[in-house]
């Protein structure tokens, strides 16, 4: 752990260190207002740029994602800040410097890559890349071109500072959403933002990681909310206002709002679209 974990200023507060779809940001008012008056632990199991959790700083969290490539960022950025730091001041902005990191998962030998330089190419990448936009193809490569930024701010010192303190008391695990049923206690919070049920048939997009998120995903974790339901754990769940989300969690309290959309190839479509939020309280 860091030596320098209990030493920052109050004043310091946390945010997410990377961009990412489907993020909280804009919407943290409407989550905050939402969340229980009281609870014991937090958890999230589709941490994605954690917006809700860096703001709130639960004192004790578990998160998880199965991204390993940002499960393993969470863990440097945790464990490691200052090489993190050190290796982020190395990189280059420029075309063939970028095709020459993104080719890096390419390699038979990526897997001997020191976590820290994973950690490292993942932010560069997602500072640099077009549109902050994190996508990889079938067999899990990162595959999304430059994106010709002229000052990108790959090197936050500050921001990773606070992420890193923030994580210090975080249990952070490479995982499916279902396991958090071998962590959770009856007074835990859980709020769920999944990959979105996309409002058009071709309006998926669920590349975060080699595996999709389809709706049998989406069953299942309907079937896990009943779960957690049952043992009276109380949840908070994100997701797309469509017929097929609204009559999934018809049960549960669904309130509609309009987030914006920050990430999208065609600015036109990035305006505020409808949202549910779900809870079971």
């Amino acid at each position: 752990m860091n030596s320098f974990a209990l030493q920052f200023p109050e004043s310091i507060s946390a945010s997410p260190v990377i961009k990412w779809a489907g993020g909280k940001r804009k919407l943290l008012p409407e989550l905050k207002r939402r969340l229980p008056s009281s609870y014991n632990r937090y958890l999230e199991p589709f941490i994605g740029g954690g917006a809700l959790y860096f703001d709130i700083a639960p004192f004790d969290a578990y998160i998880s994602d199965i991204n390993p490539e940002l499960v393993n960022l969470y863990e440097v950025i945790r464990d490691d800040v200052e090489a993190l730091i050190s290796d982020l001041s190395s990189h280059e902005n420029s075309l063939e410097y970028y095709n020459e990191i993104r080719a890096l998962d390419r390699n038979p030998n990526y897997t001997n890559i020191s976590p820290v330089r994973k950690a490292s190419r993942f932010i560069y990448l997602n500072k640099t890349c077009f549109n902050g936009l994190y996508r990889v193809n079938r067999k899990g490569f990162f595959n999304v071109p430059f994106g010709r930024y002229a000052n990108p701010n790959f090197l936050n010192k500050e921001s990773l500072y606070a992420a890193s303190e923030v994580l210090q008391t975080a249990q952070i695990e490479c995982a499916s959403f279902e396991n958090i049923l071998n962590f959770v206690k009856k007074g835990d919070f859980i709020y769920f933002d999944p990959p979105y049920i996309p409002l058009s048939q071709t309006a998926s997009f669920t590349s975060y990681s080699k595996e999709d998120f389809g709706m049998d995903k989406q069953v299942q974790l309907k079937s896990l909310c009943d779960k957690l339901s049952a043992m009276g754990i109380n949840f908070m769940l994100s997701n797309s206002d469509t017929p097929i989300s609204n009559e999934l969690y018809s049960e549960y309290n669904v309130e509609k709002i309009f987030a914006s959309r920050s990430i999208n190839s065609k600015a036109d479509r990035r305006g505020k679209i409808a949202e549910i939020i779900v809870r079971n309280y």
